[in-house]
C-alpha cells in the first residue's frame, strides 16, 4: 500500500520551514494518480509558503507497480537501511511473483526507470545502448571522446512503430541538453549481446543498473 506522511522541511532560498508531505512508499495499483507525478517529477516538488520558492524533496521511498511486478527503492545518498530490512522486502517480492527490483539515488533516475519499463523496455539492455551509442560518438569526435563517455546519458523517449521505432536518450553537452536517437535495431543488438553472455544481467536482489553497471563487465 501507498504510505503518506506530513514532514517538516526548511525552504532552500529563505529557510522557512514547510510542512510538506512525503511518500514512504507508491503503490500504483492502489493510487494510479501518483504514477504520472513520479514520471514528471513533480510529487517531489513543493512550494515555499514564505517565498513561493520551489523546492526538491530528497527522502527515500519505494515505488512499488504490482502489474508491470516492478519495485524500485530510492535511497537518497546517506540513507541508511538494514540489510534485514533490504532482505525482508527482497524475499516478499519473490514471494508474490517474478519482481524486477532496482536500486537508485536520485528522483531523476527514479523518473527514467518508471518511464523505461513503462516503454516496456529493459534497464539493463538500454544501459548497454547508452554505451555502445557513447562509444559511437566519441568515435566521431575524439576531441570531445572523455566528455561524450562521461555525460550521464538519460532516456527520454520511444517512439515510432514497427521497424521505425526510435530511442531518444537526452544528455548534457557544452553547458545545453542535446539529444540523439537510435534506431530500435540497436536495443535488439545490445539484447542479443545479453543473450549470448549470460553473466552480463541483475542479480536477482535490489540492485544499481546504470553506467558504473555497464563498465563492471567492460575489460
Amino acid at each position: 500500500m501507498s504510505i503518506i506522511r506530513k514532514a517538516e522541511a526548511a525552504c532552500c532560498k529563505c529557510g522557512t520551514n514547510n510542512e510538506i508531505t512525503i511518500y514512504r512508499s507508491i503503490n500504483t495499483a492502489e493510487n494510479p494518480e501518483l504514477k504520472e507525478k513520479v514520471r514528471d517529477g513533480s510529487l517531489f516538488l513543493w512550494k515555499c509558503s514564505s517565498c513561493g520558492q520551489a523546492n526538491l524533496s530528497r527522502y527515500e521511498t519505494l515505488y512499488h507497480d504490482p502489474d508491470k511486478k516492478i519495485m524500485i527503492w530510492l535511497l537518497p545518498s546517506g540513507s541508511e537501511i538494514s540489510e534485514a530490512q533490504m532482505h525482508s522486502i527482497t524475499l516478499h517480492a519473490k514471494a508474490i511473483g517474478h519482481y524486477t527490483l532496482r536500486l537508485v539515488e536520485d528522483t531523476g533516475s527514479l523518473m527514467e526507470k518508471v518511464i523505461t519499463f513503462d516503454a516496456g523496455l529493459d534497464d539493463a539492455v538500454l544501459e548497454i545502448c547508452k554505451y555502445v551509442t557513447k562509444m559511437e560518438m566519441a568515435a566521431k569526435n575524439r576531441e570531445k571522446a572523455a566528455e561524450i563517455m562521461n555525460a550521464p546519458f538519460h532516456f527520454y523517449a520511444l517512439t515510432g512503430e514497427d521497424g521505425g521505432r526510435m530511442i531518444t536518450f537526452m544528455y548534457p553537452y557544452d553547458g545545453k541538453m542535446e539529444q540523439v536517437s537510435i534506431g530500435y535495431n540497436v536495443y535488439e543488438d545490445c539484447t542479443g549481446i545479453m543473450q549470448r553472455n549470460p553473466n552480463i544481467k541483475p542479480g536477482d536482489g535490489f540492485e544499481k543498473i546504470d553506467a558504473a553497471w555497464v563498465q563492471s563487465f567492460i575489460r
